[in-house]
């Protein structure tokens, strides 16, 4: 070879290397997010369904209904059972007027016979009356008062019979509320709330379709935060702890990484085996204990992303 190319290769072959220098890592991972599955709470055909994959959905948006028109019926047919109990109650009012119109009478009646004891006693102090006219008006007063205190008794007690049997009936109202109540909330379920606000990573279901209670209907995550879960030996345990800040690095392009700031939330407490998909910083160690380490995403970040870390 001529000396002069001999030179020049060296040097190549040495930058080469230095530009092809990694990070010195302390541990890597892949981001994965807490997805939330969207179940049916309810069973029935999809009558709506506004959801495709990589629609960002804000939480608490209505973005499906299955069909209730079962319980809307169900519903009515109780409601109208309600209003028939009212229908069956019985009306003590015209029973109660005539007994206080009698005992109106009644009064009336005892008022005028005092007044005649009066008028008979003031006459026997005269030598102008009996005592037989005295003892007649006494026995007509007493009979009076007696039947006064018995249209009274009679008023009471239609006031009681009447006021047990609409209480009977209308006791049967309240098993029936709480079934309107229980169609009323099964009525909520039939429309599917979004739960969370996040990206739709996976759609399960169509419209028309029909659904079963718990049927997977699409999962939805928050990708605004990622989790990094890295592996970390033995012997790095000792330089980790819960809430702190790490440096997390990400493939940009060739030889480039992109940095980001991370914060541990979760170390396990017991070891595992080395996945296969993972190269910690010692490739000999056999038990290895999973972090994940929270980042707040740019849009860069992408879930399944390999990332790395340094502690600071």
């Amino acid at each position: 070879m001529d000396k002069r190319m001999y030179i020049p290769a060296i040097m190549l072959f040495a930058l080469a290397a230095c530009g092809n220098k990694e990070h010195d890592f302390d541990a890597s991972g892949t981001f994965e997010t807490d997805d939330v599955v969207v179940s049916s709470e309810t069973g029935g055909k999809i009558i709506l369904f506004q959801v495709e994959e990589g629609d960002s959905i804000p939480a608490g948006k209505i973005v499906g209904e299955v069909d209730a028109e079962n319980m809307r019926l169900q519903k009515e047919q109780v409601e109208e059972s309600i209003r028939a109990l009212q229908e069956k109650t019985a009306d003590v009012s015209p029973q109660i007027k005539l007994l206080q119109d009698q005992l109106s009478v009644q009064q009336t009646r005892v008022a005028n016979l005092e007044h005649e004891k009066n008028r008979i006693e003031n006459l026997i102090k005269q030598d102008a009356a009996t005592g037989k006219q005295l003892d007649d008006i006494n026995f007509q007063l007493e009979s009076a008062r007696k039947e006064l205190v018995v249209t009274q008794q009679q008023i009471k007690v239609q006031q009681n019979n009447v006021s047990t049997q609409n209480r009977s009936i209308l006791s049967e109202g309240k098993p029936l509320s709480k079934r309107v109540a229980q169609l009323d909330d099964q009525l909520k379920r039939a429309s599917i709330v979004n739960p969370i606000g996040g990206i739709v990573t996976t759609k399960y279901a169509e419209e028309g379709e029909y659904s079963t209670p718990g049927k997977a209907l699409y999962k939805i995550a928050d990708l605004s935060v990622l989790t990094l879960r890295v592996y970390i030996t033995g012997t790095q345990l000792s330089q980790v702890k819960l809430g702190q800040v790490v440096k997390v690095w990400v493939d940009n392009g060739a030889d480039k990484y992109k940095e980001y700031t991370g914060t541990i939330t979760w170390i396990s407490g017991k070891a595992e085996f080395t996945p296969k998909t993972i190269q910690t910083k010692d490739e000999r160690a056999n038990l290895v204990y999973a972090v994940k380490i929270k980042v707040k995403n740019d849009g860069y970040l992408k879930i399944g992303m390999y990332g790395e870390i340094t502690f600071q």
